[in-house]
């Protein structure tokens, strides 16, 4: 009888097989499972710890508690999540309450609860989850661990049986509300409410009560009024902090300088509803220049503890809309007594700049003083005089004032230049609001070499005040900008490679580095989209007293100084220089440092909060003036890329909308997250970040300021640059790559062939 042998040898198994091994196992698992999965014994098991630190190192897997590792962008068991909104048959669904991954988050269902008390948008749940399939999972809730607002905003309407609904503005609650008759405070069917939620049953639609009645639908002014209150932005003055506000009054000259013989102008938009800055500049030794910024003293009117400085604490920061302004200090200080109107005496903070002929800054010097702008210009008038244009106003300012300006600037764009500043080329839109409170057009808004100007003025002033802070031992609240995530790199490497881009790998990246792309991208026709992408690798700037320097920027310290009627956090930085340099009343009082961490996060979210309410705005004004144009044809940019559908910028506005995986060709599309790309599997076609597309505007609604698309001509829609060329290799039938999910266009039985189903979009 012939011996058994030993046990027969097993290779050790490769980087990938382990990554895909992790990624589709069931729940989490450990090098336990890893190792008994593949046979690995003995010093082996050693090599494995090293390999699955590498994959964690590289974002190929994540870790979890218990050294329980998973696929990137998988949940746990159980995690905190956040109820986000409904579906149309009124489910709740969630997303995860942290989501560092640079994919677009989960999806959860969550299960109805028995029982219990329903949750609620906005609610924070822990949760037990099963993962259904790919990145959907079902939700149960263990407990809630906060609740989410209580009030919704939406529109009132009567259904055919006369049944009072709400219908929410927000798109990612796809279920309506109930009003009965005694609920409805009198609304008209058409208006726009903001309605508290009543308790309701687990099943059915949840009741609703209307508390405010906040105008007709169709006015283009419910636009703002809708991301205002969408986003909880503070627009009432308390009544002790108008008072204040009304009884301000001019500065006294006192122990300030008077600079009010110094033509100072200040240089803004067209739109502009507030002037904090002026600047002035006059030739020095050794070809340089002497450079004086002008700030409005806000701490002179907004004292510490005051109810004015209460409110403006809260609100953070002042909030632009392309009709209105929901200002951070009341009318009678932000455009009266701290704005620099034209021949009218102003109180400021003014900060001396001595440049030599290469941009640096020699020496610099901080004093409080009285001023009087000679001009309120615009950019464009500013420009045109520069180009040998001027109107009647410039053209007397342009030898004494403009000429030296601009020679200053010269000087301290070499500097800038030097330092390796990020170079991004977005274009921001404008909306243009007529006469009769309607939208004339929404067209880019022109970046000019006078924006640049006054934009290196406010950094160099900005540099300055930091530095002067930290020279008087007082304490700062500085804007850091962290670098870039290696996840969030590494992502972006992947999708510049296919565009035939580099980003240089290992040590530090630099803004340098990027620039170098930005150079390159400027040649092809993804420029637009690279500098986005680009821009969203990027860490978010926020306000903190501890320094760790301005990555985009290229500086060591910074702290905003040049905009204190809009934004409390350089209210601070003037407060503790005036504190620091014993320039009067009005500095930081003792101890302020202790709250300084604390209100760094505060304002930091106010900014967010703010950012988020106009960019909302912004694209229901577009939606709004894109209303009447629903069946014609745009030419298009596919701006992002998702298992189910491609999201498209519109040459014309840059309005943002869906096209879905419905409405492409017939096919199974494959879905590569680190690519980016949609690829069908029979056809072969390639959908990718960049491809230019030619879409047919299907919906355009002005409700929750979104827009879906279909293809151009009702045809197959090939990108007008695509990534599929015949003959290319064409995906292996039978199913995706590893880590790629699949999509299916689906028609509906009434449908003919070819005909595809019409979708929804949301962005």
């Amino acid at each position: 009888m012939a011996k058994r042998g030993g046990p027969k040898h097993v290779p050790f198994p490769t980087r990938e097989q382990v990554a895909e091994f992790i990624k589709t196992s069931e729940g989490r698992v450990g090098r336990r499972e890893i190792a008994r999965a593949f046979s690995i014994r003995g010093d082996d098991r050693r090599r494995l710890t090293e390999l699955l630190k590498e994959l964690q190192h590289g974002g190929e897997v994540e870790k979890h508690r218990g050294r329980k590792l998973t696929g990137p962008g998988q949940l746990p068991d159980t995690t905190e999540i956040i109820i986000t909104g409904t579906d149309r048959d009124g489910e709740l669904i969630a997303r995860p309450l942290e989501w560092k991954a640079g994919t677009a988050p989960p999806r959860i269902i969550m299960a109805p609860q028995r029982d219990k008390q329903p949750l609620g948008v906005g609610d924070h749940v822990l949760a037990k989850l099963r993962r259904v399939r790919g990145t959907l999972y079902e939700g149960r809730a263990i407990r809630r661990l906060a609740e989410g607002p209580t009030r919704v905003l939406g529109l009132y309407q009567r259904n055919e049986r006369g049944e009072g609904r709400l219908l929410p503005t927000d798109r990612r609650q796809k279920a309506e509300y109930l009003v009965t008759d005694a609920d409805a405070n009198g609304a008209s069917p058409g208006e726009l409410v903001a309605a508290e939620i009543l308790p309701g049953r687990a099943f059915g639609l949840r009741p609703a009560r209307v508390v405010e009645r906040l105008g007709s639908m169709s006015d283009p002014r419910a636009v703002s009024l809708i991301s205002i209150h969408t986003h909880d932005i503070p627009y009432v003055f308390p009544a002790d902090a108008l008072r204040e506000a009304k009884e301000a009054g001019p500065a006294p000259l006192g122990q300030r300088t008077d600079l009010r013989s110094v033509p100072l102008i200040t240089i803004d938009g067209e739109d502009a509803r507030d002037f904090d800055d002026a600047v002035w500049a006059e030739p020095a030794e050794g070809n340089g220049w002497h450079v004086i910024v002008a700030i409005a003293d806000v701490s002179w009117y907004v004292r510490t503890g005051d109810p004015l400085d209460n409110e403006a604490r809260r609100r953070g920061n002042s909030v632009y809309f392309p009709d209105r302004v929901v200002p951070m200090l009341p009318e009678e200080l932000s455009n009266g007594w701290c704005s620099l109107k034209p021949k009218e005496d102003r109180p400021c903070m003014v900060v001396h700049l001595w440049l030599d002929s290469d941009g640096n800054r020699q020496r610099y010097k901080f004093e409080r003083a009285l001023m009087r702008s000679a001009a309120r210009l615009t950019y464009n008038q500013v420009q045109a005089a520069l180009d040998g244009k001027p109107d009647d106003i410039t053209d007397m300012l342009l030898e004494p004032v403009l000429r030296p300006l601009e020679s200053a600037w010269k000087a301290l764009n070499k500097e800038r230049q030097r330092r390796g500043t990020m170079e991004l080329e977005l274009a921001e839109r404008q909306v243009i609001i007529g006469p009769d409170g309607r939208i004339a057009a929404i067209k880019p808004r022109a970046r000019l070499n006078a924006h640049r100007l006054i934009e290196d003025f406010m950094i160099a002033a900005n540099v300055a005040a930091a530095e002067q802070i930290e020279a008087v031992h007082q304490p700062c609240m500085y804007r850091v900008h962290d670098q870039p995530s290696p996840e969030r790199l590494e992502a972006l490497r992947v999708v510049l490679e296919s565009l035939g881009l580099n980003l240089p790998k290992g040590g530090r990246v630099t803004p340098g580095q990027f620039n170098i792309v930005l150079a390159k991208a400027s040649q092809i026709p993804e420029a637009r989209m690279v500098n986005e992408m680009i821009l969203r690798s990027q860490a978010q700037a926020v306000y903190s007293p501890d320094n760790i320097g301005h990555f985009g920027l290229g500086l060591a310290r910074y702290a905003h100084f040049t905009s204190p009627i809009r934004r409390y956090a350089d209210l601070l930085v003037h407060r503790a220089i005036i504190a620091g340099l014993k320039l009067g009343d009005g500095g930081l009082l003792p101890g302020a440092v202790d709250e300084f961490h604390a209100l760094g996060e505060i304002i930091s979210g106010t900014e967010r909060r703010a950012a988020t309410a106009e960019r909302d705005a912004l694209d229901r004004f577009t939606v709004l003036y894109l209303a009447d144009r629903v069946g014609a044809t745009f030419e298009g940019t596919v701006s992002g890329v998702q298992r189910y559908g491609l999201f498209i910028t519109l040459d014309e506005t840059g309005a943002d909308g869906l096209l879905p995986v419905s409405a492409l060709p017939e096919d199974f599309y494959f879905h590569d997250e680190q690519r980016q790309t949609l690829t069908g599997r029979r056809s072969g076609q390639v959908y990718k970040l960049g491809d230019g597309v030619t879409v047919r505007l299907a919906e355009a609604n002005t409700l929750t300021g979104s827009l879906s698309f279909q293809i151009g001509d009702g045809g197959p829609m090939p990108p007008r640059r695509g990534s599929f060329k015949p003959g290319s290799p064409r995906p292996k039938r039978g199913g995706p790559p590893p880590g790629v999910s699949r999509s299916k266009t689906k028609r509906r039985p009434d449908q003919k062939s070819g005909k595809k189903q019409k979708s929804k979009g949301k962005r």
